[in-house]
């Protein structure tokens, strides 16, 4: 699925690989004259790099007319191009198989570094060197060991050396998708690294080349006869092994006749490097190489895994350190898309009466946690975590003395629990994870069953991870009904207003949270912003009761009425005696608090009921319609 602009591009990105190594591996077999290895290289350097390598391939070893290819290989910088496509073609194959490895078995990332590293100098040197050139090398297996040991330890450094850090950066940045190979992220990713390290270990192989350690690219070609042949169509191999100098002129070296009767030496170069030469550089190959496995972790937390990650996206802007957690990370990451089970349109209302049976005189409820798509305007969702689909939860309304039972079915990718915020209940159904009660895991269920003593505005919200998972939309409303109506402090009319804060970006929606990072943008009364919230009509004379409920996480709200003053009648669900009731036109509504208010309309017209800070009454940070966020008209006539 994608999630993210990037997903689209890579989707492109690997398209037009797949096309150049396409046309690379069948222009190589039909038209290049040069050896196997050298097809192969080029072919997996172009499946690794793209398009960029159908452009090395096309300037640096395509032939370009019939009888060429031996002139036009021969500048240095074509022989270099040549000598580290031998690294990366087998080292790059070492290091992404390890690194699929590495990822599916959970290792940190430090160790993945070093398994990748010893993976690809084995596949390099072992394997792509040793063996696939042994035909043309001549000599025993173990002999080119030895032979292609140091300059395939000097190149393999400088090419981890590039792709290390990168790998690194990318790989634990925003998007840890990047270290899943189940995604396009991660072979993007992959891709990025090998250019990096073609790049860091392109000069030391011309270099290498120059000095005759290392060959670069070769020309073989298939005769139809040779003199003495028993058959006109005996073709046996002629190569041109080209060593450059400094100054960019080729030597040739040619062999014809069958690769079985090259002498022992095979096309072993001389080599004019000096030992100090060759220890300097293996000395710098080695500085490069530790500076790049090293110095990430100066910035990033290199013990952590995929596995611990689990492919997850942090918002833009937070901090991420050495010192950051997988643990943190998760808390700040977005819900994921994938696991949305249910999309709402923009007319779905949360805050419905949530219905009950009786079973022997107890009221029992059903309340699901789960993953859906909701609007909170027409043009903008949220992949919310939801009560029954809904945002708010649906509203527990019950009467002071029911006993009620009310079962849990845990449907999101996470544990959870529920807190009854603010009764006095039996302490194993109070619902403070690892505390009271173990966690409720994904797809389990908790029954909490208690005796409803208290009356008031209360409701309920998670007490697992509740800064993220209730930041996410997991609150609802308990409104609890005296035994005896006369202590009910009514008005003609009752509203309920929940309030909430969401950052939306990029598509994706990221718990909301007073840190780096986690600023909201978006606001909602009841599970929508204005203009979409609610207008409540009445007429001149009558009574508004107002509940405010904090069900928002981490910001206080000055909420204010226009129109008139209010009476504070309740607070916290205590009902406030009469002689202490007072008027006010603004209550700071924290995290947690609950105000009853008792508003008259006085005058005809359209009031607000408003958050007092104007930020908060815009969506993402523009107005519409004259305000956004926490608003709400009251319709007098």
């Amino acid at each position: 699925m994608f999630i993210q602009p990037i997903d689209y591009f890579l989707v492109v990105w690997f398209a037009l690989a797949l096309a150049s190594t396409v046309y690379v591996g069948f222009d190589q077999y039909r038209n290049n004259p040069e050896p196997v290895v050298m097809k192969w290289g080029f072919i997996l350097v172009t499946l690794y790099m793209g398009p960029l390598g159908l452009l090395l391939y096309v300037l640096a070893d395509k032939e370009p007319r019939p009888g060429e290819h031996e002139a036009f290989t021969g500048p240095l910088w074509k022989q270099g191009v040549g000598s580290t496509i031998h690294c990366v073609a087998g080292d790059a194959t070492g290091i992404i198989l390890a690194a699929v490895v590495t990822a599916t078995l959970g290792l940190p990332m430090w160790l993945d570094l070093i398994v990748e590293y010893l993976a690809g100098f084995a596949f390099g040197l072992f394997i792509f060197q040793s063996l696939f050139m042994k035909s043309m090398m001549g000599g025993s297996y173990w002999q080119n060991v030895r032979n292609s040991f140091l300059p395939e330890f000097i190149s393999m450094n400088f090419m981890m050396a590039g792709m290390a850090p990168v790998m690194s950066f990318l790989m634990m940045g925003r998007d840890m998708r990047a270290m899943e190979p189940t995604e396009f992220l991660f072979w993007g990713v992959m891709s990025i690294g090998v250019i990096a390290g073609f790049t860091l270990a392109y000069p030391a192989n011309v270099w290498l080349v120059a000095r005759g350690l290392k060959h670069g690219l070769m020309t073989e070609r298939a005769q139809a006869s040779e003199p003495g042949g028993r058959s006109p169509k005996a073709r046996h191999a002629r190569m041109q092994m080209q060593q450059a100098d400094a100054g960019g002129h080729s030597h040739h070296r040619q062999d014809s006749g069958p690769a079985s009767s090259k002498g022992a030496a095979g096309h072993h170069m001389r080599s004019d490097a000096t030992t100090p030469q060759i220890a300097a550089l293996s000395i710098a190959s080695l500085v490069a190489l530790a500076i790049g496995m090293i110095a990430p972790a100066n910035w990033l937390n290199l013990t952590l895994s995929a596995r611990d990650v689990g492919g997850v996206i942090m918002p833009r802007g937070m901090i991420m350190d050495r010192d950051t957690s997988a643990d943190t990370m998760r808390d700040m990451a977005a819900a994921e898309p994938r696991l949305v089970t249910a999309s709402y349109g923009p007319a779905a209302r949360g805050d419905q009466d949530l219905p009950f049976r009786m079973e022997n005189g107890v009221k029992v409820f059903e309340l699901r946690p789960s993953v859906v798509r909701w609007h909170i305007l027409p043009d903008v969702t949220v992949d919310a975590y939801a009560y029954n689909g809904q945002i708010p939860g649906p509203r527990i309304h019950i009467r002071q003395g029911d006993r009620v039972r009310i079962n849990v079915t845990n449907g999101l990718p996470e544990e959870t629990t529920v807190h009854w915020h603010g009764l006095i209940l039996p302490n194993q159904m109070d619902g403070p994870a690892e505390i009271t009660q173990a966690p409720i895991e994904p797809g389990q269920t908790y029954a909490y069953e208690f005796t409803a003593t208290q009356h008031g505005t209360y409701f309920y919200h998670p007490h697992a991870k509740p800064d993220r998972t209730q930041a996410l939309g997991l609150y609802g409303a308990l409104i609890i009904d005296p035994a005896n109506p006369a202590d009910e402090v009514a008005g003609d009319h009752d509203y309920v207003i929940e309030l909430q804060e969401w950052l939306v970006r990029e598509g994706l929606t990221y718990p909301a949270m007073p840190m780096d990072g986690g600023m909201p943008n978006f606001f909602t009364i009841n599970g929508k912003a204005y203009p979409s919230t609610d207008t409540i009509r009445m007429k001149v004379g009558e009574t508004l009761k107002v509940r405010f409920i904090g069900t928002n996480n981490g910001f206080i709200h000055p909420m204010h009425i226009h129109g008139g003053p209010f009476e504070v009648v309740a607070r916290d669900s205590e009902t406030i005696p009469p002689s202490a009731r007072f008027l006010a036109d603004t209550v700071n509504v924290g995290p947690g608090q609950r105000y009853d208010v008792v508003w008259k309309a006085q005058r005809a017209g359209k009031w607000l009921i408003h958050c007092h800070i104007p930020h908060h009454t815009t969506n993402n940070n523009a107005e519409e319609k004259g305000g956004g966020g926490l608003m709400v008209v009251i319709d007098v006539s």
